[in-house]
């Protein structure tokens, strides 16, 4: 059955797929239900003799945003109580995980195409692909590792080696497409408006190859990351990402959700703010309204 979709596009045509994140009124965040449309997306363009390349794109003014904290953290779904089963949290992130991981597993070869953000989980979902071409002004990074995250796909060291991998999640903060391209994180980085002919001369250079020396060539390679022990290091960042969730500071961060909303919490976190030890008490109203008094006034300087 041809695949359909309610978060995911899909279309093929002249030996490519393009799989599209499609909840651009939410900055294409992530939810379980698009984690396994992507799955089912690339696995329709494997299934297809007629393709030979996948592209993995965004819908609007972002590739993706990360997971949906309105959902997730504001309104605390799959978020379990004081006395929380690690196992549980584990098969769902896991399997989230795998539906990411099936553009890396794919026997065909995956690109992503990054305008805007691909951030937090999406920075998972993008750093699953073969190659990333990125557009210069777009960010990349991983903010939950100041708290509530840890990226259960475990790339950045794959991608970047150890010190930068430490540079980017001892912080949380996030690089531009310049940037993220000196690093050797992502192939290209280019003008905005020329990210798609930059993604599409990718596309038609590997679209000419037979399907068996694209397969041969990606498993080859794929297969020294497994040699290196990349499932077992996934596996611990997976329990690591439910610790994170699940600890006093990751508690902390949810009760501040649900008090102020998403978007304060993140800021708070995504600014550099303190964040105790043990969580603590949750900032009140007033140190809310400070903190937006103060990155409104830097904002428009």
């Amino acid at each position: 059955m041809a695949f359909s979709g309610t978060t995911v596009r899909y279309e093929a045509r002249d030996h490519r797929a393009y799989i599209t994140l499609n909840r651009p009124e939410r900055l294409n965040a992530i939810t379980a239900e698009m984690a396994r449309e992507i799955a089912a997306a690339v696995e329709e363009a494997n299934a297809d003799d007629a393709v030979r390349v996948i592209v993995l794109q965004g819908e609007g003014r972002s590739f993706c945003s990360g997971y949906d904290l309105k959902v997730y953290a504001e309104e605390g779904l799959d978020h379990q109580g004081q006395v929380w089963d690690p196992i549980k949290d584990f098969r769902m992130m896991k399997s989230n995980t795998d539906h990411f991981f099936t553009l890396w597993r794919s026997a065909k070869p995956t690109i992503a195409k990054v305008q805007g953000h691909a951030v937090a989980g999406g920075s998972d979902i993008a750093l699953s692909c073969d190659l990333v071409v990125m557009a210069e002004d777009a960010r990349i990074g991983y903010m939950p590792a100041r708290v509530w995250g840890c990226p259960t796909t475990a790339m950045w060291v794959y991608r970047l080696g150890a010190e930068r991998a430490k540079r980017m999640l001892l912080t949380g903060d996030t690089i531009d497409g310049v940037q993220a391209k000196e690093w050797g994180l992502v192939i290209d980085a280019v003008p905005a408006d020329e990210l798609d002919d930059a993604v599409e001369a990718l596309v038609d250079r590997m679209a000419g190859v037979p399907i068996n020396q694209l397969v041969m060539q990606k498993m080859m390679i794929n297969q020294a990351f497994d040699n290196m022990g990349l499932q077992s290091t996934q596996n611990m960042a997976i329990l690591f990402d439910g610790i994170t969730r699940h600890s006093p500071e990751g508690r902390w961060f949810v009760d501040f959700a649900q008090e102020h909303g998403f978007g304060a919490a993140v800021r708070w976190r995504d600014t550099g703010r303190f964040i105790p030890d043990g969580g603590g008490p949750i900032p009140d109203p007033a140190d809310v309204a400070a903190m937006n008094g103060e990155l409104d006034a830097e904002a428009a300087r």
